[in-house]
């Protein structure tokens, strides 16, 4: 695809989370793009049913939206409850509020919306702040503890409540808009160019800033954002024991040259930077966000696309360092890594960024919330060595402790995410440029939209990816002049095809490489673009330097990751083998496709079953007779919807039988 310079003047923001006022693309939002139909349509069928109504209960019963009632009738610090934190998950719910009643026009939730903002606004202070933590008699007093306190981070979430109220209702009297802005007049006035001279721990405030000035063309805004990203790195916070890395303020922004630290802070700070960047033509500081993810999807990124291998400090490990049983992999932090990629997009309009966002969209994003959306995982392992404990569905959990989805947890920062992100998914399909529509992800949608030119275009794409790898893409009305749709191609798509079926009943195929196909033409209605994308399984090899995977293998189908669940083993082998630790995986007998299920050969793994009192010897274990058998594989998104279960993505591949000693005593090579 041939992309256009970049654009300069200010454009029109639609329903989306993002609304760059420059860039490569510009994304298209919720009132442009609607999800009707497959994979996702389910997810935000379950999230506008289940999930929101599930998180306000929880908001409520652990009385995180009443500590706002307190702060109004002032009775705090007294009953407070909840931790420093806990404003930001209030926020966040009002944001996927927002986006869903953009999306739906659902009158009970913005009856439900309307009355949670009421609360909201009455805890703020007349000069602007808003806090349920700090500044009362009895708490400490404000700005004290910007390395923990989570002021600004929490401020950066009402902003980004805000910007969602904003441009789904832009007409809307609820009032949160100002509420918003008098914050951000606040945080201005206090940490700005002569004021103090700190950031927040957590980064989060940058993104909210950039998107509501871009909202209310206010210039303060960004040039504060601009403040907080140029101040990152040059230890203005407090060293802790896990060094200055762990809030990103051991290197200037423009100087570091991958993620490290937090993931969650790492992400949010990387995507508030590009906004930055875009829109005060910084091209360095961009081109510095570039290399950072270049390096960070390189070298410390998991398979699902997941981020941070450290449970201790929720952090990145360093290059390699990516074991599957210890993988923190917090949700939040993918959510961070699709809006750092997908700003990342609308700058540079490369399709690697998409195809990040497709994995950690269904391997990430997509295994967190349970089937019935009220249940959720905060970190999401790679390998579960002993089979999980069922939490109780009515108590919160700590963090990430639970070994199964849990209803909620004392640190909930996942749910809410989730919940805003399936609201506003609509807005990560397509965008244009001047020359047409691009394509990104695949869904089963609508979309209307009007080019620069003045071209309206009316697209259909039908689709049930990831089940199959058929992408139809019909307009639906006449063209006036030519344009091009394009369309991704998954870097994992090698021999995918496209095919066009004119109206007029031509058919031509192409194949399509991996990048954008395009087709450019004055369309006509009933033309159909089709992509074929292969959807077999195939095996795929990890790096040798990532150590905790090397001799494994993963099986990967389209853009999911799958894995091997004990209670598939269970049946496989009827009952002599259990535990995803006892097998190994037969590739010389390739992986066939059972009705979209990968289905692999296993064997016994050598030592299966047998203890020994010593577990090192002079030579390998030969491998126990043992009769190989076919076991289906499942997307690792679906994992633990069966009850407790052991789990593993990569398979240890099974040698063959050691037919002749080759080694002395000492374990070297005979001559």
């Amino acid at each position: 695809m041939t992309i256009a310079d970049p654009r300069t003047a200010r454009r029109r923001a639609g329903f989306v989370p993002a609304a760059p006022t420059t860039g490569r693309l510009r994304p298209l939002g919720l009132d442009e793009v609607h999800i009707t139909g497959g994979f996702w349509a389910q997810r935000q069928s379950v999230n506008h049913r289940h999930t929101l109504a599930h998180i306000g209960h929880w908001l409520e019963r652990e009385g995180w939206l009443p500590n706002f009632d307190r702060a109004a009738a002032g009775s705090l610090p007294e009953g407070r409850r909840g931790r420093e934190f806990s404003d930001s998950e209030v926020y966040k719910y009002l944001e996927a509020l927002a986006w869903e009643i953009g999306r739906t026009g659902d009158d009970a939730l913005e009856a439900t919306f309307r009355a949670a903002v009421d609360r909201v606004a009455r805890a703020q202070e007349p000069d602007g702040y808003l806090n349920t933590n700090f500044g009362r008699p009895g708490q400490a007093p404000r700005w004290s503890d910007l390395e923990w306190g989570h002021e600004l981070y929490c401020l950066g979430h009402l902003f980004q409540a805000a910007v969602a109220r904003g441009r789904t209702r832009p007409d809307a009297d609820d009032g949160l808009l100002a509420v918003a802005c008098r914050a951000a007049d606040l945080v201005c006035a206090v940490f700005g160019p002569d004021g103090v001279q700190g950031v927040c721990g957590h980064p989060e405030i940058e993104v909210g800033l950039a998107e509501l000035a871009r909202l209310t063309g206010e210039p303060r805004y960004l040039r504060q954002a601009e403040l907080f990203v140029a101040r990152r790195g040059t230890g203005t916070l407090r060293p802790i024991e896990w060094g200055q890395q762990y809030f990103q303020d051991d290197v200037p922004v423009r100087r570091a040259t991958v993620l490290r630290g937090h993931a969650v802070r790492a992400n949010y700070l990387a995507a508030g930077a590009v906004d930055v960047a875009v829109d005060t033509g910084d091209e360095e500081l961009l081109a510095a966000l570039a290399t950072q993810w270049d390096n960070t999807v390189a070298r410390r990124t998991y398979i699902t696309g997941g981020q941070g291998s450290h449970h201790q400090d929720e952090a990145f490990g360093e290059d390699w360092v990516l074991p599957p049983d210890r993988a923190y992999s917090e949700t939040c932090a993918a959510i961070a890594s699709i809006m750092f990629s997908w700003r990342l997009s609308l700058a540079r309009g490369d399709t690697r960024y998409g195809d990040l966002i497709e994995r950690t969209l269904y391997n990430v994003v997509a295994t967190s919330p349970s089937a019935g959306g009220t249940a959720f995982y905060y970190a999401n392992t790679l390998h579960q060595r002993t089979p999980g404990t069922v939490p109780d569905p009515d108590t919160a959990s700590l963090r990430a402790e639970s070994s199964l989805r849990a209803p909620w947890f004392g640190v909930s920062c996942c749910p809410p995410n989730v919940a805003r992100t399936f609201a506003s998914l609509d807005a990560l399909v397509a965008t244009t440029d001047p020359q047409g529509v691009q394509v990104h992800q695949f869904a089963t949608c609508e979309i209307r939209t009007r080019l620069d030119s003045g071209e309206v275009v009316a697209l259909d794409v039908e689709t049930d990816y990831p089940r199959s790898g058929s992408v139809r893409v019909t307009a639906r009305r006449d063209a006036v002049d030519p344009w091009t749709l394009s369309i991704r191609v998954p870097a994992w798509a090698g021999g995918a095809r496209l095919v066009v079926h004119d109206a007029a009943g031509d058919v031509s195929t192409e194949s399509a490489a991996p990048g954008w196909v395009t087709v450019r033409r004055a369309f006509r209605a009933g033309d159909v673009v089709e992509l074929v994308l292969p959807m077999r399984p195939r095996l795929t090899h990890p790096d040798p330097r990532i150590d905790a995977v090397r001799g494994s293998v993963a099986v990967e189908r389209g853009p999911e990751v799958c894995c091997l669940e004990s209670v598939d083993l269970d049946r496989a082998s009827h009952g002599t083998v259990t535990d995803v630790a006892d097998v190994r995986i037969d590739t010389a007998a390739g992986v066939d496709d059972q009705d979209g299920r990968p289905l692999v050969r296993l064997v016994a793994a050598p030592g299966a079953g047998r203890d020994r009192p010593w577990p090192y010897a002079e030579r390998p274990l030969e491998p126990a007779p043992s009769v190989s058998f076919d076991v289906p594989l499942i997307p690792y998104h679906e994992w633990a919807e069966r009850g407790p279960s052991t789990m593993r993505v990569w398979l240890p591949v099974a040698t063959p039988p050691v037919t002749a000693d080759t080694t002395d005593d000492q374990g070297s090579a005979q001559s």
